[in-house]
């Protein structure tokens, strides 16, 4: 039986939603008049949380991934208690609020994910739930199970329409992850109108052929159907699963069942008649909940809050029989001591590529680090990304830490951010750098929420060669240098490679890209860790004080600028070498530093590198040039490649010899 309460209280988060896209004047109602019957039964009698501590680390997790929903989100986590106030809710959408237009983690309490790109949040949920079991299989003991929990995500119309959602799901059920339940508020509308103008397959049949156990609840007001659903969907350990509940976008407002009610505010007059339509006690007050509410929500709290009670005595008994996993939970929980990376600057004295130094490294840190997980999309041998010696997760093994991903780019992406937003691990993933362009939606969401994960990229120019122009990148360099809390790193050779590997681990708020070679490239005499974990450094220096120029180069281009240095020698023409594996770090450092290695009153310039020249700018200036792209790549062995595209030594003497002839 639904009781009086329940009705209000799901009321209450509609009316609240709506208020709060009222005063905004701007976000999306229609989701939050439909789904919240659904939220609120989920949140009130089946997830396992505590608003008191929303970090509780066995809690289920929550994943908005239709975030256009924002406003439905916050409702429940001001009535649960979690810290929103009612000026908070007044607030939404305003400059440097707590309830941005789409969920923001770390801005809001409660909040798992950054979410709004639609489909990224069904990504990220599989990660959680791989990281619950991988953490259950390594840490669980006869009657110690102490993670635990579950992982949910709410997921509209068009979260399903993406892509990335059957990549996600795909895998999932791949993986038979049970404790991966997925509420789909399926109301048929879309921003343009009619989901059948543009989306008309069955759902059902194509997430059952997933593996998924799919469920249908037929009203989405129905809250002991909706409750249901969720407890059988709890039951089966076996397979994840799919609950499709059928909702009224815009429900009990003038625009229900109407695109209208989607993407803009109902407007006063309707908010007023949908306060009316659900018998609201006033339809003139905005933000106006009634005592008994709070009051109900606050009795749920105390309710919920007993479930981390109850761990908590578990744990310290588990602590306490089994200290040496208690040591281990510690640092699986703890970042990175970079004093257990010290020793993988390790000298290499034959010519390697920079992946094969990676995977190198990777397999010096793999136990020194033993909650690194990860893979590949597809490519773990040739990306050098496989941990040596360590299982995969799979469906009869969730103790692997390695992962094969399969040819799924952006949910590959969507689930590394899963698994360190769970907490507990460290993820990487990788594959072909050509192939970023498939993920990049995600990486940036890496690096909006602040995540030190880790992007393994190889192949990373017209070395690749043969492939062809579809697989040798130009322009991916300038993209991912673009985006705001990325640093990018393209070694030259190992040591440089194990400076970007450290930079990576002991990175606390931003994604790391590790760019690398397919082909082997000399091991350099001036390479040098303390410069490299600067960003830039001169690695071959000039002979005078008053040298002629510097040549500034990245990854294999660096031996061919410094070649290019030895020629324009043999010519009486003294210039520096700079290399720059990371422009990002170069910058954070001091004035004074940047300025001993790129001297303002040397002008000329030569930047070099097998990419597009966009950013270059910035450090060879007006007077300086560039080898680099002009073009897409071609289909030939990666020798003939970079003599035909003007990579030689000869050929950067020769454009900076160009430079000194006009006087610079």
């Amino acid at each position: 039986m639904i009781n009086d309460i329940d009705k209000v209280s799901v009321n209450a988060i509609r009316i609240l939603g709506a208020d709060m896209v009222q005063a905004a004047n701007s976000g999306h109602p229609g989701i939050v008049l439909g789904a919240a019957p659904i939220a609120y039964e989920l949140y009130a009698h089946h997830m396992r949380h505590n608003p008191k501590n929303p970090n509780w680390v066995d809690r289920d997790r929550f994943v908005l991934s239709a975030g256009h929903g924002s406003a439905l989100l916050y409702s429940l986590l001001h009535l649960f208690g979690y810290g929103l106030t009612l000026d908070d809710l007044k607030l939404f959408r305003q400059l440097g609020s707590k309830t941005p237009g789409h969920p923001e983690y770390g801005v809001t309490a409660g909040v798992e994910a950054t979410t709004g790109p639609l489909g990224a949040g069904l990504g990220m949920a599989v990660g959680m739930a791989m990281a619950e079991a991988h953490l259950a299989a390594t840490f669980n003991k006869p009657d110690y199970n102490i993670v635990n929990h579950y992982t949910y995500a709410l997921a509209g119309d068009g979260c399903m329409m993406e892509g990335i959602s059957s990549e996600a799901l795909s895998l999932a059920g791949t993986l038979g992850l049970g404790k991966l339940i997925i509420l789909y508020d399926s109301n048929n509308i879309s921003i343009e109108g009619n989901t059948d103008l543009a989306f008309t397959e069955d759902v059902a049949k194509r997430v059952e052929s997933f593996g998924f156990q799919v469920l249908k609840v037929d009203d989405g007001n129905d809250l002991e159907a909706i409750g249901n659903a969720i407890e059988t969907a709890k039951a089966d350990l076996n397979r994840p699963s799919f609950i499709i509940v059928k909702t009224i976008i815009g429900y009990g407002s003038p625009k229900a069942n109407s695109e209208s009610s989607h993407g803009e505010p109902l407007g006063a007059e309707n908010v007023k008649a949908l306060k009316s339509t659900l018998g609201w006690h006033s339809d003139e007050t905005a933000f106006d909940v009634p005592t008994e509410v709070y009051e109900h929500f606050e009795d749920l709290g105390k309710s919920l809050s007993m479930a981390e009670y109850d761990w908590n005595k578990l744990f310290a008994d588990y602590c306490a029989d089994y200290p040496e996993m208690k040591a281990l939970w510690d640092r699986y929980h703890a970042p990175v001591d970079s004093a257990v990376l010290e020793d993988i600057f390790v000298k290499v004295d034959k010519s390697e590529a920079t992946r094969a130094s990676s995977g190198r490294i990777l397999n010096l840190i793999k136990d020194r680090v033993p909650n690194m997980i990860g893979g590949s999309a597809d490519l773990g041998g040739s990306n050098k990304s496989i941990m040596d010696s360590v299982p995969y997760f799979s469906k009869s093994d969730y103790n692997g830490r390695n992962i094969h991903f399969g040819v799924r780019e952006a949910a590959m992406s969507a689930i590394i951010n899963g698994l360190y937003l769970h907490g507990g691990l460290r993820s990487y993933a990788a594959t072909f750098f050509v192939f970023s362009d498939y993920l990049k939606a995600q990486l940036r969401l890496s690096a909006i929420m602040k995540l030190p994960v880790i992007y393994i990229f190889t192949h990373d120019s017209i070395g690749v060669g043969e492939d062809g122009p579809t697989h040798e990148p130009i322009e991916q360099l300038a993209m991912l240098r673009s985006m705001p809390n990325v640093r990018v790193f393209r070694p030259a050779d190992a040591a440089e490679t194990a400076a970007a590997w450290y930079t990576a681990l002991t990175s606390t708020d931003r994604p790391t890209v590790l760019v690398l070679t397919r082909q082997s490239v000399p091991q350099l005499a001036g390479s040098s860790r303390e410069g490299a974990l600067k960003g830039g450094y001169v690695i071959s220096e000039a002979q005078r004080d008053d040298f002629d120029g510097i040549l500034i180069a990245t990854g294999s281009e660096v031996f061919i600028a410094i070649e290019a240095q030895a020629k324009l020698a043999e010519e009486g023409i003294d210039v520096r070498v700079v290399s720059m594996p990371c422009t990002e770090l170069f910058e954070e450092q001091t004035d004074a530093y940047r300025e001993s290695v790129l001297p303002k009153k040397v002008r000329a310039r030569v930047a070099v590198e097998a990419a597009s020249n966009y950013g270059w700018g910035s450090y060879v200036g007006l007077d300086g040039a560039t080898v680099t792209m002009q073009s897409f790549g071609s289909s030939a062995p990666a020798t003939v490649l970079f003599k035909h595209f003007g990579f030689t030594s000869e050929g950067v003497a020769h454009t900076f010899k160009q430079l000194k002839e006009q006087g610079i």
